[in-house]
């Protein structure tokens, strides 16, 4: 018969064995890579992350695909990435709103970036900008603020993507600066948020650039502002709020793909040296810029800082405006 100490030894053997010859990657495996966008079809980060997935399935020779689920502007992927398996099948791509700005206005998030994420590489910078709906004549922002004072009791709605964004702090910020009335709307994502500007059932909206850079080319809506330190090259002859004199703002928020915090160091280094290689392909490099985007790979590193300091500039801003997180 075995002993008792004996039985113990042999257990715990076969389970560190058994560990060690059931790895959660390896590198031939074959599974799809969910990559998971916390807002609708047809948006900004949709449109990305289609892009990036079809040069990341030959890169890394396995099915990349994208999921949209949208809810609470990306708090409802965020809270799937924290809790799928930390096993290199899923993946979240999504701009600065979920990562940065969410877990300083929502009590409760259900997931806490730095405890629950872990940094997988950035794509690209970009910024937020005013844009006004067809049918308001304001073809810039001294325009529009003129405009809106002409308006029944001086009072506008101003669309944003999600409530409690960058966006809706930039309305409160515009309003204060140009001492307007303005009322924030919130939309459940940029599409829905279009789709009503173009049917000019809103007369303005706070977004991003890659939101609206193809309407406004296509001259269906107009862009007539955008935040940062500098004009964007898809859109020179666009006016930043620091050349009117509203300054404070030049910080620019970013995208990135993060994994479940305890996926395999060797996965990540893998998926971001694929990452990298896209984001430097000549034809994604262009349609990202063309989409509005400032592009530059950023590793796992200069992602977290990017995030960190963007994260302090808006942390400042939001306790300023006296909001109380939900």
């Amino acid at each position: 018969m075995i002993d008792r100490r004996t039985f113990s030894t042999r257990l715990l053997a076969s389970a560190a064995l058994g560990i060690a010859g059931a790895p959660a990657w390896a590198a031939d495996d074959q599974r799809p890579i969910h990559l998971l966008v916390g807002f609708p079809a047809g948006g900004g980060s949709d449109a990305i992350a289609r892009l990036l997935a079809e040069k990341l399935k030959d890169l890394l020779g396995r099915n990349v695909l994208v999921d949209n689920r949208p809810g609470a502007g990306g708090q409802v992927a965020a809270q799937l990435l924290k809790a799928a398996a930390a096993d290199g099948t899923t993946l979240f791509l999504s701009h600065d709103h979920t990562i940065s700005i969410l877990p300083q206005v929502v009590k409760k998030p259900g997931f806490a970036p730095d405890a629950d994420f872990v940094n997988v590489g950035g794509i690209a910078t970009f910024v937020n900008g005013l844009a006004v709906s067809p049918g308001t004549p304001a073809k810039s922002v001294a325009d529009y603020v003129e405009w809106v004072k002409t308006q029944k009791g001086g009072k506008s709605a101003v669309g944003i993507p999600a409530p409690a964004s960058t966006p809706e702090f930039l309305v409160q910020l515009l309003a204060k600066k140009y001492n307007l009335d303005l009322v924030a709307a919130p939309y459940k994502g940029s599409a829905p948020m279009m789709a009503d500007m173009l049917g000019n059932q809103i007369a303005a909206g706070v977004g991003s650039v890659p939101d609206f850079i193809e309407y406004h080319r296509a001259g269906k809506l107009r862009m007539i502002g955008v935040l940062g330190g500098r004009r964007q090259g898809a859109l020179p002859d666009v006016p930043t709020f620091s050349e009117l004199g509203f300054k404070g703002l030049e910080d620019e928020p970013f995208y990135g793909i993060w994994a479940p915090k305890g996926t395999p160091a060797a996965f990540i280094d893998t998926f971001t040296r694929a990452l990298e290689k896209a984001v430097a392909m000549p034809e994604v490099h262009k349609q990202l810029t063309d989409m509005g985007l400032n592009v530059g790979y950023m590793s796992p590193r200069q992602l977290a800082t990017r995030e960190r300091a963007y994260t302090d500039v808006w942390a400042k801003i939001i306790k300023e405006s006296g909001f109380v997180a939900q």
